[in-house]
């Protein structure tokens, strides 16, 4: 369990970035290089490179060298533990809203005394 939620904190502090979130998007798109990854951001190469060690230590992407190009490309499967967490709230609240509806919809039916 406690694997689970570094795992989930991880991914999270990850994603709380702009830049990191538009890598993943750009990622999401096309494999690239660490170059062609920078190349739209207005930062260093060696912020670019920074950002990349976050997202990879998070298991968000997967680097390949070859020779001296490091090609990078997205790993989703991290994504997927988060979004279970979000799902888990979403029926939690979905639930509740639905007892919250079908409260008030009773009320409104019921005669005013």
């Amino acid at each position: 369990m406690v694997e689970y939620h570094r795992d989930l904190d991880a991914v999270f502090a990850a994603v709380a970035d702009p830049t990191r979130r538009a890598i993943l998007a750009a990622l999401a798109r096309k494999a690239a290089t660490v170059t062609q990854i920078a190349k739209p951001f207005p930062v260093s190469l060696n912020a670019i490179s920074k950002h990349l060690m976050v997202l990879e230590r998070a298991g968000l992407i997967r680097r390949k060298v070859t020779g001296r190009q490091h090609h990078c490309s997205i790993e989703a499967k991290r994504l997927q533990v988060a979004a279970a967490w979000f799902d888990h709230y979403r029926m939690f609240w979905e639930e509740r809203l639905d007892s919250l509806e079908r409260h008030l919809v009773a009320r409104r039916k019921r005669p005013h005394s």
